[in-house]
């Protein structure tokens, strides 16, 4: 019962997780094209979770997925491996963000992710992180508590399940790629072939179950694989810049004294004059992510380890001017911060980042088996096995991971998922 995983991301290795708790392990086989693990999103992201800001179809598998954060990190140490900790999310700006628009219309729209929080409850008094510089003309406001948003290091965590994974016996191959599928006589798949991308080794793999994972690539992947389909993806590549910052405002004392552990993410419409919306998130390690500035029209490379070639440093420089408008210290003899007086640049900039996030047209992921009849050319699946596809989580891909890896794993090994997600199907 050989199980082949397209793509190793956060989702890949969700699934080989949880799948080799109950299957046995050698028999899981994980194909990652890059030469570097978790070199795009899934390396990249903020890494916040939540637990019910999401569409009606997506709630269970949203609850289900930061519950399993929770009990990972309580199980295995995710504090001090991953960075996992609760936090409180914040609005910056003068939009009313109670009871707003669900599931991911503020993306399509081009507004502030914090419009999508489930929450109605009236904080009187926020908590503002000494780190977030005053703004004349903005009001921060707090759209959740500690008991249903958190954050983890989305690189950290996607190493611990990869390390776990191959402890157990799961075999990774990459620089690799699929190139077809298999089939016997009858057309029942039996395996994948694949070539190694550094040396143009060619060989096969047997399989019983294969999973479709990987990222923006997927569509191309399932195409590649399955020619005549008539299977649709609208799936897209929604790129994102970010940076990993360091402040003289946020340090071990503030992490651990001041605000007692727990993580601040700012989601916000302010300054109006930089275009789009930022948002910042403080991560274990007296860290500061900030992101906000997305595009559909950056080209998808080839493979994820190439997105260095895409990166525009005028994009990158206007994230970094938002940075210290939003961040930076405030000019002597002012109190808040205006267009008229900028803000001193004390910030020591970690690491810049774009990767590509797997976004659905329809604004919620596929996590779903693929019927025989939707294969093509006489295509099926192999005697108790399947074709699935998981992807277009957009940018709640690091807090939907574990869910969707335990639901997957569950559906191949044919029990009943451990949420309802009929509503993730590719006809819903």
């Amino acid at each position: 019962m050989s199980t082949v995983i397209l793509g190793g991301g956060i989702i890949g290795s969700s699934i080989a997780y949880y799948l080799s708790e109950s299957q046995p392990a050698d028999e899981i086989h994980v194909i990652e094209s890059s030469s570097k693990l978790f070199c795009s999103a899934s390396g990249y992201a903020a890494g916040f979770i939540a637990k019910d800001w999401f569409a009606p179809s997506l709630a269970p598998l949203g609850e289900l997925s930061f519950n399993l954060h929770e009990s990972l990190a309580a199980e295995h140490g995710g504090a001090q491996k991953w960075g996992y900790m609760k936090g409180v999310a914040l609005s910056l700006g003068s939009i009313n963000n109670k009871g707003g628009a669900r599931g991911d219309d503020w993306l399509r729209a081009g507004t502030s992710r914090a419009e999508t929080a489930a929450g109605t409850t009236q904080y009187d008094d926020p908590e503002v992180p000494d780190w977030l510089t005053q703004q004349q003309g903005a009001a921060v406001e707090q759209i959740s508590d500690k008991d249903t948003t958190g954050q983890v290091d989305p690189l950290r965590l996607c190493n611990f399940l990869m390390d776990a994974c191959t402890s157990r016996g799961v075999k990774i191959h990459n620089p690799t790629k699929a190139t077809s599928v298999v089939k016997d006589e009858s057309g029942a798949i039996t395996g994948i072939k694949i070539i190694n991308l550094d040396t143009q080794a060619e060989s096969t793999i047997p399989c019983t179950n294969l999973v479709v994972c990987a990222g923006p690539w997927t569509p191309q992947v399932f195409q590649d694989l399955f020619p005549s389909s008539k299977v649709s993806l609208p799936i897209y590549s929604l790129a994102g810049y970010s940076l990993v910052l360091r402040s003289p405002r946020h340090t071990p004392e503030h992490e651990q004294k001041t605000y007692g552990g727990n993580s601040h993410a700012v989601f916000t419409t302010w300054p109006p004059s930089c275009g789009f919306s930022p948002e910042i998130f403080s991560r274990e390690g007296n860290e500061i992510y900030i992101a906000g500035l997305n595009s559909r029209e950056i080209p998808l490379p080839e493979r994820a380890d190439l997105f260095h070639t895409a990166v525009e440093q005028k994009e990158m420089d206007r994230l970094k001017a938002a940075s210290v408008r939003l961040l930076g210290k405030l000019a002597e003899g002012s109190e808040k911060s205006t267009d008229e007086i900028p803000n001193i640049d004390d910030l020591e900039i970690t690491r810049e980042g774009l990767c590509f996030r797997p976004a659905s047209e329809r604004g919620t992921p596929f996590v779903t088996r693929v019927e025989d009849s939707l294969l093509g050319d006489g295509v099926s699946a192999a005697d108790k096995g399947g074709v699935f596809v998981a992807s277009g989580h957009g940018p709640w891909g690091i807090s939907l991971s574990l869910g969707t890896g335990k639901v997957l794993a569950d559906m191949v090994r044919r029990v009943q998922p451990a949420v309802d997600v009929s509503g993730l199907g590719l006809d819903a």
